[in-house]
């Protein structure tokens, strides 16, 4: 069962910045495309960034494109660094892990999540 630690949630003002870590732990995450999901409050859960195993593929949704950069350690840790943050993107982030060997576009685009993580919230206000 893979183990998660979220963090780097928190308040921002529009236009500001904030940086989101995941670090999972019980699975050999190399083998593993890990993504960014949000759900804001009265919304469905939505895929926002998503990265290969290896780190070598991205994807980012349109909501995000150009403002939100995934990357990733060569051990078990995820970023999502978000930029030029708006009142829009007030949301309890998740860590998300797919399946075995899978493709970032199986967790971004077909939602295959194997493993959730427990969410950080981000409020962007002014």
């Amino acid at each position: 069962q893979a183990h998660f630690v979220e963090s780097g949630g928190g308040s921002v003002q529009p236009g500001g910045s904030l940086r989101l870590s995941c670090t999972v732990s019980n699975l050999d995450l190399k083998n593993y495309a890990v993504g960014w999901f949000r759900r804001a409050p009265e919304g469905e859960r939505e895929a926002l960034s998503c990265i290969s195993g290896r780190g070598d593929n991205t994807y980012h949704t349109d909501s995000v494109k150009g403002r939100f950069t995934i990357s990733r350690d060569t051990e078990n840790m995820v970023y999502l660094q978000m930029d030029r943050m708006t009142s829009d993107d007030t949301a309890t982030y998740f860590c998300a892990v797919g399946p075995r060997f899978g493709y970032e576009s199986d967790l971004c685009v077909s939602y295959h999540v194997n493993y959730w993580g427990q969410g950080t919230q981000v409020t962007v206000s002014s």
